[in-house]
């Protein structure tokens, strides 16, 4: 009973909120697989249709995948701790593979066929977010999974995961819309403006893209949806405290 007590309460909107992001994410997926199905001829690796395999990777990984292991702490309010920052790991450590099998394709693809690498705005924004992702990563185990790290330390370096996590989940939508115009302007020409049924399709992937960034960056930005304090971690930061400003327990 006591344990039940002290579960915070799920906010009345937020399930919603998160149900909502998760039909546009999967929504996107799925989109991603038919337009590549319908129009770009479906995947392969070992053929000209491995370049396919680079945006479905992309948009699996960096994006959907990437913004569910953001909305784990919101999702997952009252159990432990460390289980969390767990599952929130094993996403990213799973979107991280998935988009390096997407970049290898890429970069495999345009090996074979001779196509210069890394001249466009997308292929730069890409490298960018990838490296970045990777960084984030390990900064972010070596801090919170790790066990050498400080409670200190840990408290100091929180607001500065969170922001970059939100920075580089934005930056891989922007990304991601990119090269989603860059493949259709190399693929369908002057055909675009002639409102062709793949470019319409793909138009709709790029305002669903854009509608999954925006409702989990929703979510995550409002105070109110954090994930509250448990009680070791309460426990935790009025000890740290203690160390640090010389308070004792009894002195409030």
């Amino acid at each position: 009973m006591e344990s039940r007590a002290s579960m915070a309460p799920t906010p009345g909107a937020l399930p919603y909120y998160v149900a909502f992001s998760q039909l546009l994410g999967l929504t996107v997926v799925a989109m991603t697989g038919a337009w590549l199905g319908l129009y770009r001829g479906g995947i392969a690796w070992e053929s000209a249709l491995q370049f396919n395999v680079h945006p479905l990777c992309m948009v699996i990984g960096l994006v959907f995948l990437q913004g569910d292991a953001l909305l784990v702490y919101r999702v997952f309010r009252n159990e432990a701790k460390r289980t969390t920052k767990v599952l929130h790991g094993l996403l990213h450590v799973f979107a991280f593979i998935i988009a390096l099998v997407g970049l290898v394709a890429v970069f495999d693809y345009h090996r074979k066929n001779g196509y210069a690498d890394l001249y466009s705005l997308h292929s730069w924004c890409g490298i960018l977010v990838f490296v970045l992702y990777f960084v984030q990563w390990l900064v972010g185990f070596s801090f919170f999974l790790f066990p050498g790290a400080s409670f200190s330390l840990r408290s100091r370096y929180r607001p500065q995961h969170v922001f970059f996590g939100a920075t580089i989940f934005l930056l891989s939508v922007g990304t991601a819309l990119l090269g989603l115009k860059e493949v259709l302007l190399f693929k369908l020409g002057t055909k675009y403006s002639t409102f062709e049924p793949e470019g319409v399709l793909a138009n709709i992937l790029g305002l669903l893209l854009a509608g999954f960034g925006v409702v989990v960056l929703y979510v995550l930005t409002r105070a109110e949806w954090k994930r509250p304090p448990q009680a070791e971690e309460q426990a935790l930061s009025m000890d740290f405290k203690t160390l640090t400003e010389g308070d004792s327990p009894g002195s409030q």
